[in-house]
């Protein structure tokens, strides 16, 4: 059931599927790019799986946490931001949604149009739901890739939003993400730069 009104932070189940999936993106595309640049051998080969399970991981927690937010409201943003930056900020959050599901998709399609088959951690077989062709699999080798320097450009700016709010803008923003330890850690090294500056 959706809560009738928005709370100063995010759920812990929320907070928790967000540096999760944070951690698990930086990890797969910083592991893309190099395994891109090897040669074949068995190391690729292993990497180019690991790349593939943990994609699908991550299609599966973004279908999770998009069903979580839409059952559970997220804290309101600060009253201070004008309708531009609102705007902003809400378009940047649908991109980054669609992209949480554009760019596992696409690496499952290219994976199937070059005819080999997605094995879930080696366990659990998945469908292929395009053909093997050549050019599909141009096409959704270069769609994985766009989508996915996209969201890194993404994800920099909204690190750095984010970093805008708390130490320009002072506001709660970024610590309504955080867990409660994290969340004391930040607001007293905040609170110890305040009063080196006072």
């Amino acid at each position: 059931m959706t809560s009738p009104e928005p709370s100063e932070r995010y759920s812990d189940v929320a907070i928790a599927l967000h540096w999760l999936l944070a951690v698990a993106w930086v990890a797969a595309f910083f592991v893309g790019l190099y395994m891109t640049g090897l040669k074949l051998s068995p190391s690729r080969i292993r990497l180019f799986n690991w790349h593939k399970w943990a994609g699908v991981s991550i299609l599966l927690l973004s279908v999770f946490r998009l069903g979580w937010r839409w059952t559970h409201r997220a804290p309101a943003l600060p009253v201070t931001l004008g309708a531009l930056q609102r705007g902003a900020a809400e378009w940047t959050h649908r991109l980054m949604y669609l992209l949480f599901f554009l760019i596992p998709l696409s690496g499952w399609a290219y994976s199937s149009a070059v005819g080999f088959p997605v094995v879930w951690f080696g366990k659990i077989p998945l469908p292929d739901f395009v053909p093997v062709d050549k050019d599909l699999a141009r096409f959704f080798q270069q769609a994985h890739a766009i989508s996915s320097y996209l969201i890194a450009a993404l994800v920099a700016l909204h690190a750095a939003a984010a970093m805008e709010h708390h130490f320009l803008r002072r506001d709660t923003v970024l610590t309504s993400m955080l867990p409660a330890r994290g969340r004391a850690a930040v607001m007293d090294l905040t609170q110890g730069e305040s009063q080196e500056h006072g």
